[in-house]
C-alpha cells in the first residue's frame, strides 16, 4: 500500500520560507517521478513542480518564477519542496504526488497517489 506522507506546512510572513517534506513508503521511490501540486479554497488544483525518477529533470509551474525549489533523496524515500520568498497568493493545500512512470507529468491524471495535504499560509 503506498502512502505519502506532507509534513512542514504552517503560517509563514510574506518573503519568508518553508520547506514541505513527502514521505514516501510502500513502492519503490526511486523508480517513479513525483511531483508537487496544490489547492487554494475555490480554486482548482494547479502543479506546482515535478522531478523524475534520478531528481535530475525537474520542471516548475510558471508562478514559481524560481522561487521554489524541488528535490528528491531516493536514499530516504523523501521529496522535499523548498519554498522562498512566499507571497500572499502562494496560501493553499500542499499536495504529494506519486507519478505513474519515471517521467514528470503536470497534470493530475499523471499520477497515480496522493497525500493528506499540508496547509501552507502566507500573511501579508
Amino acid at each position: 500500500q503506498v502512502q505519502l506522507v506532507e509534513s512542514g506546512g504552517g503560517l509563514v510572513q510574506a518573503g519568508g520560507s518553508l520547506r514541505l517534506s513527502c514521505a514516501a513508503s510502500g513502492r519503490t521511490f526511486s523508480h517513479y517521478a513525483m511531483g508537487w501540486f496544490r489547492q487554494a479554497p475555490g480554486k482548482e488544483r494547479e502543479f506546482v513542480a515535478g522531478t523524475d525518477w534520478s531528481g535530475q529533470s525537474t520542471y516548475y509551474g510558471d508562478f514559481v518564477k524560481g522561487r521554489f525549489t524541488i528535490s528528491r533523496d531516493n536514499a530516504q524515500n523523501t521529496m522535499y519542496l523548498q519554498m522562498d520568498t512566499l507571497k500572499p497568493e502562494d496560501t493553499a493545500v500542499y499536495y504529494c504526488a506519486g507519478g505513474r512512470g519515471r517521467v514528470i507529468g503536470v497534470a493530475g491524471d499523471d499520477y497515480d497517489y496522493w497525500g493528506q495535504g499540508t496547509q501552507v499560509t502566507v500573511s501579508s
